[in-house]
């Protein structure tokens, strides 16, 4: 019996935002990738290590360093880059320098958000740097990497995949996260008006909206009393991995996932049913 091989990846360039965490779907795509045949181009913001959870900091972590020396374990070439992608010139300046190692890109991940804050609560209390903070990172951040890439995309004639992280949040459209709501919407939006623009050069676009992911940012969540209780509710019954985000960029990268194009896709365990 044959198996199913995921092609097309082989020797191909990613570039995965915001993955320099330990424990972050960033670094689960960025090694998935990888291990799929790619070299990657790994970005962070440059924080400081003080700034690092406790088990980083036991682990000797070093944020994108750290990470590029495990693509280079599988044995690809990785290049890891501090960028602000909501600064248009740091865009820039991270497509001349993925241009000047590799000679291009074919995919783009754009993984890197906001990191929850102040921004959970009520819109009438909400502070407004705060809500500007979240919006810059998530959408501002995504368009400019989706624009600028694009662009280099459509000029290389190859095809390419850009794929956004979401989250299941954009469609269920909970209370007290209205910033984080609304940007997240708004990439999927953004995903669903791109692909028809620009499917023609063979380039694809789509969102991944993960659910409750096991990850750094969530420490607070998972280590609540009830816990256990929440995940239960999921219908899979268990919490997500970085994997699991990891796995389904994979693919829709893949010659395999190449009429997926314009899609917001769920990977939540079955914890949201919305398109």
């Amino acid at each position: 019996m044959s198996t199913l091989e995921l092609t097309g990846l082989e020797g191909k360039v990613a570039v995965v935002t915001g993955a320099g965490r330990m424990r972050s779907i960033g670094r689960s795509i960025a090694l998935e990738m990888a291990k799929a045949g790619c070299d990657v181009v790994i970005t962070g913001t440059g924080r400081s290590p003080d700034r690092y959870p406790d088990a980083e900091k036991a682990a000797g972590w070093k944020d994108i360093e750290s990470v590029a020396e495990e693509i280079r374990a599988v044995g690809k070439k990785a290049l890891p880059l501090v960028s602000n992608v909501a600064d248009e010139g740091s865009v820039q300046d991270l497509l001349k320098a993925t241009i000047a190692e590799f000679g291009g890109c074919d995919f783009i991940i754009n993984n890197a958000g906001a990191a929850r804050g102040e921004d959970r609560v009520p819109v009438v209390d909400m502070p407004i740097e705060q809500w500007d903070t979240v919006l810059n990172v998530n959408l501002r951040g995504t368009f400019l990497m989706s624009r600028i890439f694009g662009k280099h995309l459509i000029e290389a004639d190859n095809g390419g995949a850009i794929v956004n992280i979401s989250s299941i949040a954009g469609k269920i459209l909970g209370p007290n996260m209205s910033a984080y709501v609304a940007s997240k919407a708004a990439v999927q939006g953004l995903t669903a008006s791109m692909a028809q623009e620009i499917g023609r050069y063979g380039v694809r676009v789509n969102t991944i909206c993960p659910g409750l992911v096991d990850t750094s940012r969530m420490d607070d969540v998972f280590d609540d009393p009830n816990f256990d209780e929440r995940a239960a509710r999921i219908p899979i019954g268990r919490a997500g991995t970085g994997e699991d985000i990891g796995y389904q960029a994979v693919y829709l990268c893949s010659d395999q996932g190449s009429w997926i194009t314009g899609q917001s896709i769920n990977v939540c365990g079955g914890n949201a049913v919305q398109h």
